[in-house]
């Protein structure tokens, strides 16, 4: 929030950051791909996903009041984390401002208040060898703070193939004239607040309803290297044509994710 911006008491916006974030894999047996999911439940199991939301509110500066956790049987794993806002003395402008907020590996900064959660969904694809894992994860604040300063850290916590990010600000505030403020800080994307590592490593579109205070990016890794993608193999353990067949068929998976819609 701009300096010059003086509210009548308390900020009552909602700033709410949602992610899908989505790992693509081939696995060839049925072996292979109960191992998959197997690694993946245990990768992202509600231990280390507390964690990970347990950095994000330590990025946005609140105080934890309940951690709800619960991994599930057979797989997948949630977490609720419930938060309180922090008085700041005197905050300064990389405290409150919307910007892009730390990588994993520089963790600091202080923000505001209200919760995160994370579910995981694992699963194996019917298609022959395609599983899906997905992460949701929501960060919302309430007062001076945004959620888009856990933006980079979330987006680098994780190998992401697709990541689709809604950010919207809701409610209406007053300053001190009594004049309703629906936004408190300039945006045009969500891209504004992305580290410029993951602007050059995705594909991305935009839907944005400005009027509405709506914005929508999705990402799409640009690089494919398919051994990457390949769990339990490599690709010197197949053919030239099996190995075109499971590109094509991962690249078909990856795009209808990212454009939300079957493709023939």
């Amino acid at each position: 929030m701009s300096d010059n911006l003086r509210l009548h008491g308390f900020n009552n916006l909602t700033s709410s950051l949602s992610f899908n974030i989505y790992d693509i894999c081939y696995a060839k047996t049925e072996e292979q791909r109960a191992a998959y999911i197997d690694y993946i439940d245990e990768l992202y199991n509600a231990e280390r996903l507390t964690q990970i939301l347990k950095d994000v509110t330590n990025i946005i500066g609140a105080h934890v009041l309940n951690i709800s956790r619960q991994d599930y049987e057979p797989h997948g794993a949630s977490v609720t984390i419930l938060i309180a806002e922090h008085e700041l003395d005197e905050p300064t402008a990389g405290q409150i401002e919307p910007g892009p907020g730390p990588l994993p590996e520089t963790v600091v900064a202080h923000l505001d208040k209200s919760h995160v959660t994370v579910h995981s969904y694992p699963e194996s694809h019917p298609d022959n060898g395609i599983s899906t894992f997905r992460l949701d994860i929501d960060v919302s604040t309430c007062g001076h703070i945004s959620p888009l300063k856990a933006l980079n850290y979330l987006i680098h916590s994780f190998d992401s193939d697709i990541v689709t990010m809604d950010y919207r600000v809701r409610g209406f505030t007053r300053d001190v004239d009594g004049k309703k403020l629906f936004i408190d800080h300039d945006i045009t994307s969500i891209q504004d607040y992305l580290a410029e590592d993951t602007k050059q490593a995705y594909q991305m579109i935009d839907v944005n309803v400005y009027q509405e205070n709506m914005f929508h990016t999705k990402m799409l890794l640009k690089d494919f290297e398919l051994d990457n993608y390949l769990f339990g193999t490599s690709r010197r353990d197949i053919t030239f044509e099996e190995a075109r067949d499971i590109e094509s068929r991962l690249r078909k998976e990856m795009l209808e994710i990212f454009y939300s819609r079957n493709l023939d």
